[in-house]
């Protein structure tokens, strides 16, 4: 297995539940991992947040993207919270986010996708 991952999985795992989507936006969502969704939203919240601000197909678990709207506002790049992000490219699973980053294959969306201006 590529020593990158290895070593991105070793750190961010245990810390952030990292689902190594290779499009990390842990820190636009104050330190949240938005993959961690069972829903496996990327953009906010699904609207089926519970009242008590947990998860409505899993109750025991508090909702990721309550959680994120509350850390965010600690982080300086608060604002990125709200920015709309291209679908997750699932080829990407299980690679590095940080060589994503580096190479630009991160900005890269999927066909036929694009945000409007």
């Amino acid at each position: 297995m590529d020593p990158v991952v290895l070593v991105e999985a070793a750190v961010k795992k245990p810390v952030f539940g990292c689902r190594m989507c290779g499009q990390c936006v842990l820190h636009s969502t104050g330190m949240t991992c938005p993959m961690t969704c069972p829903k496996t939203l990327r953009n906010g919240p699904c609207g089926g947040v519970r009242p008590d601000g947990h998860c409505e197909v899993k109750p025991e678990m508090r909702c990721v993207w309550v959680k994120a709207v509350e850390r965010a506002p600690r982080t300086p790049w608060a604002h990125e919270l709200a920015d709309l992000r291209p679908p997750v490219d699932n080829r990407l699973w299980g690679t590095s986010s940080w060589r994503n980053l580096l190479t630009g294959r991160d900005k890269r969306t999927p066909a036929g996708w694009r945000v409007p201006a």
